[in-house]
């Protein structure tokens, strides 16, 4: 980073406000902050906050992506982390065994890691299938970092596909706890907040995705319904393999994806990508 760059970023940070504001964006993490949420917690009239938002984008701490009638903001991960390196490059003559814990503040050490995990919700029309699958590979493949939900506009009354749980089970996956439910459920207020939103399908029985709150990031990787197949039984299980495969491709590089240095813009489009996976190194 060059020294004219730094200066403008430290700058726009000489206010009280704008410390206040990016401090917010960084407790939320990844997913950012709707301005309005923005101004209600911090108590600033949409005005200021505009003009104090404005600042913090130009240098480049923040960004901000639409999402429905919201404009999310987030932390600029990579851009705060080049600029306190930036600061702290000639600590001990660059000799990081004698900064003491400074030197950990900027490693990329994965034991830094938060925690807590991701919520991710897949959703498709009847949370029969292409959902149900998704979640069953996340939830195993995800390790401690993922948690996986999923739900359906029209939730099944019959439950998952017999084919699909019988094909899940005979790959290893856990099939006990899979059920077909609407996604009214994670509206509710004491529904677990999610991350990640992830549509399976071009139209959700014609409706429009709900609002499951400001804080996630949401993508759309559509895929064909094998509930509207009506090819052989050999043809059938062909489709089904095919999904899988494509799940698992799409989740295998979702999971390995540097969330926790990643700004919400770069999220967005990481995952906007994968709406087909094979443009994705390998």
């Amino acid at each position: 980073m060059e020294l004219q760059s730094a200066a403008f970023a430290f700058a726009a940070l000489g206010q009280e406000t704008r410390l206040d504001l990016l401090r917010a964006l960084l407790a939320a993490g990844p997913s950012g902050l709707a301005a309005g949420d923005l101004a209600a917690r911090l108590g600033i009239p949409p005005s200021t906050l505009s003009f104090h938002l404005k600042a913090l984008e130009q240098a480049g701490l923040i960004g901000a992506t639409r999402q429905g009638r919201h404009l999310i903001y987030a932390a600029q991960l990579a851009r705060l982390r080049d600029l306190l390196t930036f600061l702290a490059g000639s600590c001990c003559g660059g000799d990081p065994d004698r900064c003491g814990d400074l030197a950990r503040l900027f490693s990329e050490d994965p034991d830094m890691t938060p925690p807590t995990p991701f919520n991710v919700l897949f959703l498709c029309t009847r949370n029969s299938a292409r959902s149900i699958m998704a979640e069953a590979i996340l939830t195993k493949i995800g390790g401690q970092r993922f948690r996986a939900f999923s739900a359906g506009s029209e939730a099944s009354p019959d439950g998952p596909m017999p084919e699909v749980v019988s094909q899940l089970s005979a790959l290893g996956h856990d099939v006990s706890g899979l059920l077909s439910k609407p996604w009214d459920v994670f509206m509710a207020p004491a529904a677990p907040r999610m991350d990640f939103v992830i549509t399976l399908c071009d139209i959700l029985a014609g409706q429009t995705c709900p609002d499951f709150g400001t804080t996630m990031v949401t993508a759309a990787w559509p895929l064909p319904d094998p509930a509207k197949f009506n090819g052989s039984a050999a043809e059938r299980a062909t489709l089904l393999n095919e999904l899988y495969a494509g799940l698992r491709r799409r989740i295998e590089i979702f999971t390995s994806l540097p969330i926790a240095s990643l700004d919400r813009i770069a999220l967005k489009t990481r995952l906007d990508e994968l709406a087909n996976p094979l443009r994705q190194p390998a």
